[in-house]
């Protein structure tokens, strides 16, 4: 697989590090054409290269995969775990390096926009909870691109704090007062 380019925005910043949206873009597609027809499902894809994003925000994947066809809604079954699934085993085959994972993103009937909303929302709800209740609040485990929506939701909001406890799959999110140590 390709290795990234690092490529500076500001020196006195972290340096970014961006794919090669094209031979990504090429790799998915021959991983998909041979993997898809061993499972058997109704599904047809769209690789888009996406514009690089012009503020920071709550994802902004360089390359989307966007699924439809007859077996779409089984992707999305169980949390989309089969979308999940599908997604990292097809990053693994082409050697994405793990670290930009979250530059490829695969996507069905919209599913990644509305799961932005639902976390944003519920954020925002454990966040006046905490402030009314000054108890901590903590959220069911989740991936680590979830935790980093919920995280950067609530930097917005005073009056509380993040953490994330746990380790691998039982990672979760944890709201404190913003005052509580």
């Amino acid at each position: 697989m390709p290795q990234p380019k690092p490529q500076p925005s500001n020196p006195s910043l972290k340096r970014e590090v961006h794919i090669d949206r094209e031979q990504v873009s090429a790799a998915l597609a021959r991983c998909l054409d041979e993997l898809l027809p061993k499972t058997r499902l109704d599904l047809s894809y769209e690789i888009r290269q996406e514009p690089k994003a012009a503020e920071p925000g709550y994802e902004h994947p360089e390359v989307s995969v966007e699924f439809s066809g007859a077996d779409q809604e089984l992707l999305l079954q169980h949390n989309a775990e089969l979308l999940k699934a599908l997604e990292y085993i097809a990053l693994r085959w082409i050697r994405l390096d793990p670290q930009l994972f979250d530059r490829v993103r695969f996507d069905a009937g919209g599913y990644r926009g509305m799961r932005i909303e639902e976390l944003r929302l519920s954020a925002r709800v454990a966040a006046e909870r905490v402030r009314e209740t000054k108890a901590p609040f903590r959220f069911n485990p989740m991936s680590a691109r979830e935790r980093r929506i919920v995280h950067l939701v609530l930097q917005e909001e005073t009056g509380v704090r993040t953490a994330s406890e746990g380790d691998g799959e039982e990672r979760q999110v944890v709201v404190y007062p913003a005052a509580a140590r």
